[in-house]
């Protein structure tokens, strides 16, 4: 839980040569180490001075994000500047911290790197340290200031190499290479070029390039939450999670399976690094996996598979979320909201295929000491449910309550609320042992039990409520939220030993005390540390998307994609999806998300508008960012899958491959939620409606990974895998059953659009077909869904959402579309012309009637097994016709 990796160099060459065996523990902690930490570790003066440096970029973090600066009315800094400060510290610790080449001492820090990070760092801060003159001449740099950009790109290039490897160096270079190239291009790429002047300004000098968007989003919110999960790991939570997942799931088939899968579930909460997912929790599930039954191959896929979902689990989703709040222009609770049910379902059916797999092998349940009776089970699944119920109950009444009492000022007793809760959990937590670290290289497996896990750690969850608190029901930003909740585990992390040591009366709270202050310290380096790849890819990324913006490349990308895909929607989106894994496997998953939203989402958006298909932006967002993920286990750099392959002694390209077949479930839920947006709870106005979507997606998703797994109930025949896969599809998609019969929209003429909007609330889209030229002079047809903003009636719901239309003669034309306007991002312009709006048809039924259609073949196969299993002699027999066995250790065909 150390943060967002951004994996290097040197983790790919020590991924690529792990031995045949198992690795080591010192292994995987060098194999972590390498991919976000950078791998080296001076010693003696110059440790303790890097050490100091990284904790001084975490106290910088900490001010910039605190009420402090404007409380004491100093050490304000704007955001250009704390940009400037941000990447200094990033470019100083990558030359300090990650080793030039493989044979590089990991000890050791030559001269030269002093050298390039002591340059680097200043070039980097170039822009706050010579703020004021800068502004005084936009467009026309010195010479200082052309030598400090030109330097400083040099620079970044190389710690960009030792950071991040040779893949996304490449990516950035041929950018870069391409704005010099613009006249000696093909028609179809063609463009001006930029001289070495303009480019070094463009990005440098300004927030257009490496400044931008990106290194922005990592200043205010990555940062911290990277910090946040790093402090709760070294508090315990991340093996409490563990070993609490163990306890409720182990005693099922293939528990080890399904624990890795909760487990990392729960991880991502608050982690995006797939690497580490896959190392803390992997070390601990793959050997129980092999162990009961799975074959190694098997067991590091489910682990890689499940801790690269990680990274689509809200809220911290591997830093993207935070960059499409950005990119999107809506609320980071909404991209929450949007992104949960997805993230969920692919979860659920990732567990459902451990299943499916301890039903290929026959492995069966880990045993408890002590089997509970159905009674009992019922009894605590009841006094479960109803306790974190009243828990959370009593939790959200408590604080309204002393809102309601102290009013606006009630910051202050609710943070004392906060405090008193935790010393009672904590308190009450004393009294029994601490949590578990289970040997996994134990030869007998202990099956804890879950209410001894889950009352020795509940305080751990103090810091997350705080964080869910203030991102969901005070509605702070994302940035103010981390900090509060980054500042209640400081407070843990310092404290704690100190408490249990007087609340167990066992002494040494002196001791106990300074081992808290040491290991608050260890996490503001740590945190730091993890945080040095991810400023440099953001910052690396800026130089892609400047050379996007200063070449006019995404219009060419548009034209491409159209002219490959021939207009076609499904084979522009399969399209976008190989790209994404292409960029992906060079660039790690923060680059990734920058480049492809960069590049491919407005393609999707301008041509899915061309086509007639309404697609939100926020599914857009998320289907590039779900493809581009997926390339940390795909082979051949697969990075989750080498780490799982370093615990399992397995092949990692086998590994991976495997992984990549786990993953394809995944991999349908973007085509899904692009043609049915319910998916991402958009358009879903009742709880029942919510129940309807969430469960026929979750079916779905299962039918399409038991047609992928080829078992249902038992062995799938080559048609009912056929019908399998048909299910899958008509469930994800019940309205292509119901367009085949009815129409979807009804046009209205464009007089009637200031009444329609009337009709609409907030966030309800206003469909309007428009035409109008391209900036190439070519006609355009499209259809646009503006989400409508807040107003008295219709008019000014339409000027709240960034659009101001006029009358020019018989014709409403759009006047203009605000700049960053979610209007402007889903391709409207200004001149265009309105030609119709598009209402839903009112003889058209309900689309979830259409789910009918999925289920018919789903029952079909349900029977079609049912009486096969009825033939064989029942599931016992059923099993045999696997071909699987307990005893086997090869590997079936996925």
């Amino acid at each position: 839980m150390s943060g967002v990796a951004a994996a290097g160099e040197p983790a790919r060459a020590a991924a690529g040569a792990f031995p045949a065996s198992a690795a080591s523990g010192a292994e995987l902690e060098r194999i972590v180490a390498e991919a976000d930490l950078g791998g080296r570790e001076p010693a003696g003066a110059v440790g303790r001075a890097v050490a100091l440096i990284a904790g001084a970029w975490s106290l910088f973090q900490l001010w910039y994000a605190s009420p402090l600066p404007f409380v004491v009315g100093a050490g304000i800094f704007n955001d250009t500047e704390a940009r400037a400060i941000h990447l200094a510290f990033a470019m100083f610790l990558a030359f300090v911290a990650f080793p030039a080449t493989r044979r590089s001492s990991r000890t050791v820090v030559p001269a030269v790197d002093w050298v390039l990070a002591a340059i680097g760092a200043f070039c980097a801060a170039y822009l706050y340290l010579f703020y004021a003159g800068l502004a005084t001449r936009p467009g026309k740099p010195s010479t200082l200031d052309l030598f400090a950009a030109l330097a400083g790109i040099s620079i970044m290039l190389e710690a960009t190499r030792r950071a991040m490897g040779m893949g996304m160096l490449v990516t950035t270079g041929l950018f870069l290479a391409f704005v010099f190239a613009g006249p000696w291009m093909p028609d179809v790429l063609m463009h001006r070029g930029a001289s070495l002047q303009r480019v070094a300004s463009h990005m440098w000098l300004t927030t257009e390039g490496v400044y931008g968007v990106a290194l922005g989003v990592s200043v205010q919110f990555i940062f911290l939450f990277v910090l946040f999960g790093t402090l709760l790991d070294i508090a315990g939570a991340g093996n409490f999670m563990m070993q609490l997942s163990f306890g409720l799931l182990g005693h099922l088939r293939g528990g080890p399976a399904k624990v890795a899968v909760v487990s990392s579930a729960m991880n991502g909460l608050v982690s995006g690094s797939s690497v580490s997912n896959v190392v803390s929790g992997g070390i601990f599930t793959i050997p129980l996996m092999k162990r009961t039954g799975y074959p190694g191959v098997k067991a590091g896929a489910i682990e890689a598979a499940s801790s690269i979902n990680g990274q689509i689990m809200p809220p911290v989703m591997g830093a993207a979320a935070f960059l499409m709040v950005e990119y999107v222009g809506i609320p980071y609770t909404e991209i929450i909201r949007h992104a949960a049910l997805p993230a969920v379902i692919s979860y659920v059916a990732l567990f459902y295929i451990t299943h499916l797999e301890a039903l290929r092998y026959g492995i069966e349940p880990i045993p408890r000491d002590r089997i509970p009776t159905w009674r009992e089970r019922a009894l605590g699944w009841g006094l479960g449910v109803s306790g974190t119920v009243a828990a959370v109950a009593a939790v959200y009444y408590a604080i309204e309550g002393v809102r309601a009492v102290a009013g606006i000022e009630s910051t202050w007793p609710v943070a004392l609320l906060a405090v008193v809760a935790y010393l009672g959990l904590l308190a009450f937590s004393s009294r029994y042992p601490d949590t578990p670290i289970d040997d996994p290289a134990a030869p007998v497996v202990h099956l804890p039990e879950p209410w001894p896990i889950l009352r020795s750690g509940m305080h751990l969850m103090v810091p997350i409520v705080v964080l869910l608190w203030c991102l969901s029901v005070e509605e702070l930003s994302p940035g103010t939220s981390a900090f509060w909740a980054t500042a209640t585990s400081m407070a843990m992390v310092l404290g704690q030993p100190a408490l249990l040591a007087l609340f167990r009366r066992t002494g040494g709270v002196g001791a106990a005390l300074r081992r808290g202050a040491a290991d608050l310290w260890r996490g503001l380096v740590v945190g730091a540390r993890s945080m040095i790849g991810i400023a440099v890819a953001c910052a690396s990324a800026g130089l892609i998307v400047g050379a996007v913006t200063l070449t006019g490349m995404g219009l060419m990308m548009t034209d491409f994609v159209e002219l490959v895909s021939a207009g076609n929607v499904l084979l522009m989106l399969v399209l976008t999806a190989v790209v994404c894994l292409l960029i992906g496997a060079g660039v790690p998953t923060t680059a990734n998300y920058i480049l492809v939203a960069t590049l491919m989402a407005p393609v999707i958006v301008e041509l899915g508008a061309r086509s007639g298909l309404v697609i939100p932006l926020i599914a857009v967002h998320l289907f590039v960012f779900y493809f581009g993920i997926m390339a940390d286990v795909t082979p051949p750099v697969g990075l989750a899958s080498y780490a799982a392959a370093a615990i399992s002694g397995d092949d990692p390209n086998a590994t991976g491959l495997q992984a990549t077949w786990y993953t394809f479930r995944t991999a349908v839920l973007p085509f899904a939620f692009v043609f049915n947006p319910q998916l991402l709870l958009i358009g879903v106005d009742s709880w029942w409606h919510l129940a309807v979507v969430a469960t026929s997606a979750t079916i779905a998703s299962l039918a399409f990974a038991a047609g992928t797994m080829g078992w249902f109930r038992i062995r799938a025949r080559w048609y009912e895998i056929v019908l399998l896969l048909l299910a899958a599809a008509l469930l994800l998609r019940p309205d292509w059953v119901i367009d085949r019969f009815y129409p979807r929209w009804e046009s209205h003429p464009p007089a009637d659009v200031y009444a329609l909007a009337d009709r609409l609330g907030t966030e309800q889209w206003l469909v309007l077909r428009v035409q109008g030229q391209s900036i190439e002079g070519d006609d355009v047809s499209k259809i646009v869904a503006v989400p409508m903003g807040e107003g008295a009636d219709g008019r000014a719901r339409i000027r709240a959402a960034g659009v101001t239309l006029a009358q020019l003669g018989g014709t409403l034309t759009v006047s203009d579309v605000k700049f960053g306007s979610r209007a402007r991002k889903l391709g409207l312009e200004s001149g265009y012309r309105l030609v119709a709006v598009e209402v839903r048809h009112p003889g058209r039924p309900d689309d979830s009637w259409g789910l009918l259609a999925g289920m018919m073949p789903l029952a079909l196969v349900w029977v079609l097994q049912g009486r096969r299993m009825r033939t064989a002699g029942g599931p016992g027999a059923a099993r045999g016709l696997s071909g699987g066995h307990p005893g086997r250790t090869g590997d079936n065909p996925p």
